[in-house]
């Protein structure tokens, strides 16, 4: 008896895994420019500049800057486009972009024309000839009302007889008449202010969903003006960029530029395309009555539902979760646990790549599709449930960039809480330190990167997440030694507090909390760039922070060096002289800016990016000699800590007082 259990069990699950197995495409790349380099429309670059389109000064300058020998009518019916250089989009698929521009009337222009477009399209066709002014550079007379193979979300300046008023968003299908508008008024912000503004764009493939916000670049969160149900799912394969044109007069004319922009996308199954139940789901139910039937027979399906009734409960609580998982734009997918098992052979020590102050990491290999991963295990003390642990972990898969490392999954059981990230085969960045194997241009190249990741957490991913732990330890290295950013967030999910981002749990690592989180008990984007300041000089000089220097950290040796005149004395002496001083000494200068004991003095990590992406960018004024800690007299209570806060002119990290 329990044997024809046992094979019908066996069989069932056999059918259900081989129904369901599909093969994933692999994952779509994702689109990153904190700024643009001058080489980027270079052939082999990775953008295609287009018509009057042209790269310039860091930005993308949508349509020509300014005409020969002073020539205005050269600026006046311009078009351009420019395509990111392979095809992003593998259908059906869920979309996510945000984008920086800037918008300045021309010398004696007394208005703003025409506008720009972010475009989706289906080749990497130029902006038809006739596409100048009212038609952005997407249409003309004779394309205009037929397929034409793209999506456009555009930000017109200027109002046409057929525009609801000057500065709106719209979408376009088909002809330049809009699908859906909405006015930037409504996002409070204005064309006359002249200031960067950030458009975010967000197409939900499942429930079909094109979202457009909008608001003041750095200036927080940004305000949802329009939601338009489309079904983009035919398009392929699809190209993404910009699209815009300049009009018919001198007098309303407009700078169009692009200052950074992030894309990525989410491949969905099948099934998102369908609005009902799904017809594999009914076939597998009839597999199942099948086999069930004919292997045990009538008279022990009986006993089978009684033995499998826990079996059942659970499998209906994971199926319930995976549907709530389907319906969110940002969800990593949900893995089985005895999946994960099978991929780190039962979490086997032969597979632990570390341990940290969250849990174990394991190297693991999926088998559909083939890829090596990293699965981290968090023992969790939480008594949140795995809906509130779905909802802070969205928050996070939400988050693409070149420079984080990307959460692909997640499983949930009892007290274990297991994220599956991508493998990075160089490890973290803390041992490469030690080792001093590191030469000068990939120790530069790993500094910017970071720099970049939290640009776009702080400023580029549509609100202001802060991580609240950088440290080289959370800095892991891919193939090609470039950094991403990983473990943000982990201090929430496995507390389950449910808090903010102030807390009264040491959520940083002693040697990299700013001054301030000691008597303040927050985490903010300024000690975020001050724990990378840290990181900063330890690159450079080959050594983590808390080794004794004389009795001093390593952020007072620096500085202790660097009033002397002798600033140069702390590089690493591994590198053997093999590096450019000038870049050597920006770099420095940056991380002891970024780690002063003021936060109001800090640079924004905009402002890193910008210094250390360009040699001509000028440096912050940096004091002659070390700051004081100023600590504003109503907050020398009780710190986060439950301890008094140590007070002195020394840069050293507050340490909690002894219990």
């Amino acid at each position: 008896m329990p044997t024809l259990w046992t094979l019908a069990l066996a069989l069932a699950s056999a059918f259900l895994l081989a129904a369901q197995a599909q093969p994933q495409p692999s994952s779509p790349p994702v689109i990153s420019f904190t700024s643009f380099p001058s080489n980027s429309c270079d052939t082999g670059g990775p953008l295609n500049c287009m018509q009057d389109s042209s790269v310039h000064d860091g930005c993308i300058a949508m349509v020509r800057e300014d005409g020969n020998n002073g020539d205005t009518m050269l600026l006046i019916n311009n078009k351009g486009r420019v395509l990111f250089g392979r095809p992003v989009i593998t259908w059906p698929a869920s979309f996510d972009t945000n984008f920086t521009v800037l918008f300045r009337r021309r010398a004696k222009s007394i208005g703003y024309g025409e506008g720009m477009a972010f475009v989706m399209t289906a080749d990497m066709r130029q902006s038809p000839s006739g596409s100048s002014g009212g038609f952005l550079g997407l249409f003309n007379h004779s394309t205009s009302g037929s397929t034409t193979g793209q999506l456009a979300v555009e930000i017109d300046l200027w109002s046409n007889e057929v525009d609801p008023e000057n500065g709106h968003v719209g979408v376009d299908t088909t002809a330049i008449y809009s699908d859906a508008t909405a006015p930037l008024s409504a996002a409070n912000v204005s064309l006359s202010e002249e200031k960067p503004m950030t458009f975010r764009v967000n197409y939900d493939g499942w429930t079909k969903n094109l979202q457009v916000s909008a608001g003041y670049a750095y200036e927080g969160p940004l305000k949802n003006i329009l939601n338009y149900s489309i079904v983009i799912a035919k398009i392929a394969p699809v190209y993404v960029g910009f699209a815009a044109a300049s009009g018919p007069a001198t007098l309303n004319s407009a700078s169009l530029r692009v200052l950074s922009w992030n894309f990525s996308s989410t491949i969905l199954p099948p099934e998102s395309l369908d609005n009902g139940s799904s017809k594999r789901d009914k076939k597998i139910g009839s597999i199942l009555t099948i086999v069930l039937s004919t292997v045990i027979g009538v008279p022990l399906v009986g006993m089978l539902l009684l033995l499998g009734m826990r079996e059942a409960r659970e499998w209906k609580r994971w199926r319930a979760l995976e549907a709530l998982s389907k319906k969110a734009i940002s969800a990593p997918k949900m893995y089985t646990y005895a999946t994960l098992s099978r991929a780190t052979r039962r979490f086997s020590s032969a597979n632990l790549l570390g341990k940290g102050g969250f849990g174990s990491v394991y190297k693991g290999h999926l088998s559909n599709p083939p890829s090596m991963v990293a699965v981290k295990k968090i023992s969790s003390n939480s008594k949140q449930g795995e809906r509130e642990y779905f909802a802070e972990i969205c928050t996070i898969g939400r988050l693409r960039h070149k420079n984080i490392v990307q959460l692909q999954g997640w499983c949930h059981r009892a007290k274990s809480l297991l994220l599956v990230y991508e493998f990075m085969p160089n490890g973290s960045l803390d041992r490469h330190i030690a080792a001093g194997t590191l030469d000068w241009p990939t120790r530069h190249r790993i500094l910017l990167g970071l720099a970049s990741a939290l640009l776009y957490l702080h400023e580029e991913c549509g609100g202001t997440v802060v991580h609240r732990d950088v440290k080289p330890n959370n800095v892991l290295l891919d193939a090609d030694f470039e950094a991403h950013l990983g473990d943000f967030g982990l201090a929430r999910l496995a507390q389950g507090t449910g808090r903010t981002t102030s807390t009264t749990v040491l959520a940083g690592t002693i040697g990299y909390l700013a001054p301030e989180f000691g008597y303040t008990g927050k985490a903010t984007p300024e000690s975020d760039v001050f724990s990378y300041g840290v990181v900063v000089l330890e690159v450079v000089c080959g050594r983590m922070s808390l080794l004794g220097l004389d009795d001093n950290n390593l952020l007072d040796h620096v500085w202790d060096l660097y009033t002397s005149g002798r600033l140069l004395q702390v590089v690493d002496s591994r590198l053997e002289s093999q590096f450019d001083e000038e870049e050597v000494r920006r770099t420095l200068l940056v991380g002891l800016m970024c780690s002063h004991p003021n936060p109001a003095s800090r640079p924004r990590s905009r402002q890193v990016v910008q210094i250390l992406g360009n040699s001509n960018e000028p440096l912050m004024e940096i004091p002659e000699n070390r700051p004081d800690i100023i600590i504003p007299s109503s907050s020398m209570t009780t710190t986060g800590f439950d301890g008094v806060m140590i007070v002195s002119t020394s840069m050293k990290t507050p340490m909690p007082a002894s219990p």
